[in-house]
């Protein structure tokens, strides 16, 4: 087997069982591997260290399957720990309350770059890196196996993919081409979701947990959702009984989703206000008009996709958050989210509280919030822990 060498003293995170190895952290390749090929990590001094995906064009040259130097990387390491994963997720059904969840978190279930969410009788895979693509028909195959469906659709259509010399890919896997769109419960509630084109691999799982908290927060409020793509914060401030909410999102379609979500959950679509169009924009005109919410949602995309441009991500984070502040009543509550997992938990909070300061709005943090527990964090892996969020309160 191909072998890699660590340079002296660099594996002191593979010690501490983190699955990444950079390049700058090779000494040297014995053999040639190919893209995603399993190799095997050595020390300088010759000791094992692991096994991993070997990756020719990413800055993250090796990615760790397994630190088990009795363990093989073949169909049945995949097929075991997919049977992991599964089984941890049937444990938390009672938590997750939905019939859509992630059923393997990439890193933090031990299989770096693959992800696999369930949506109802359908499963939609992503095969983010190299070795996740190199070992993606056996897993395909496993978990077809594993998992009762109608169909496994990939949506493998994300840039990240280019850092790994890989190209884009979607399409059906296994089974049956999926409809235009899948029904949905989640705590009682329904929604539309479009797999094949809708943001990640259709909805976004990981605020499941945060959109059911907001809906003890609205009730006779009036609420604004940014960047509220199908509404699904909208809909849960519905349920817990919110007057009215608007929906501002710059995709047309997505809030044609938004309006059949609150009807399909048999909610006046006149309680509900659907803005298309840019989000600074119209919080900007909201301050100018003195248009103010009791109850303000952010949930933008990521703003920091490298950390070379985690400084303007903090000024759009710092920009949003400051007029958020502007427009919320006395006694108003602010959802304020960052998905970017470059952003710090503790800078991430630091700009929520100085934009309250330089808004003049005395507030208070009440809660901090993260992805749902069906989206686990490995205790090795801390940039699992890319969701953060917290609700703040005005106090005049």
């Amino acid at each position: 087997m191909n072998k890699i060498i660590l340079k002296p003293e660099r594996e002191k995170s593979l010690l501490r069982k983190h699955p990444w190895i950079f390049t700058g952290a090779i000494k040297s390749v014995d053999g040639k591997p190919s893209n995603g090929e399993t190799v095997e990590l050595f020390s300088y001094d010759g000791k094992f260290l692991a096994r991993g995906a070997y990756s020719m064009q990413s800055q993250i040259a090796c990615r760790v399957w397994s630190f088990d130097e009795r363990e093989e990387i073949n169909t049945d390491f995949f097929l075991k720990r997919l049977q992991t994963a599964i089984q941890l997720r049937e444990g938390l059904n009672e938590k997750i309350n939905s019939n859509a969840y992630r059923l393997v978190n990439a890193e933090s279930d031990g299989l770096p770059g693959v992800v696999i969410d369930k949506y109802d009788e359908f499963l939609v895979c992503q095969f983010l890196t190299s070795g996740a693509e190199f070992w993606k028909k056996e897993i395909v195959e496993q978990v077809s196996k594993l998992v009762s469906c109608k169909g496994i659709y990939e949506r493998s259509d994300v840039d990240v993919r280019s850092k790994e010399g890989l190209e884009i890919s979607s399409g059906v896997l296994f089974g049956e081409e999926p409809p235009e769109f899948i029904q949905i419960e989640e705590s009682g509630l329904k929604f539309f979701v479009d797999i094949k084109k809708g943001h990640k691999t259709g909805f976004y799982l990981d605020q499941r947990a945060n959109r059911n908290f907001l809906s003890t927060f609205v009730k006779g409020k009036t609420v604004l959702n940014c960047f509220s793509y199908t509404g699904g914060f909208s809909v849960h401030a519905l349920k817990g009984g919110a007057t009215d909410v608007t929906n501002v999102d710059s995709s047309m379609n997505a809030l044609e989703y938004a309006e059949q979500n609150v009807l399909l959950n048999a909610f006046s679509s006149e309680q509900v206000d659907n803005v298309c169009g840019d989000v600074f924009q119209f919080l900007r005109q909201c301050r100018d008009s003195r248009k103010q919410f009791d109850v303000i949602i952010l949930d933008p995309p990521k703003f920091v996709e490298s950390k070379m441009n985690l400084d303007k991500g903090a000024r759009g984070y710092k920009d949003i958050n400051l007029l958020a502040f502007k427009i919320l009543k006395p006694n108003g509550i602010l959802f304020t989210f960052s998905c970017s997992g470059l952003m710090p938990t503790d800078l991430f909070q630091k700009i929520v509280a100085d934009a309250a300061l330089d808004a003049q709005r005395d507030a208070q943090f009440l809660f901090r919030l993260t992805q749902s527990c069906d989206h686990p964090i490995s205790t090795s892996f801390p940039e699992g822990d890319y969701l953060k969020g917290f609700v703040c309160r005005i106090k005049n």
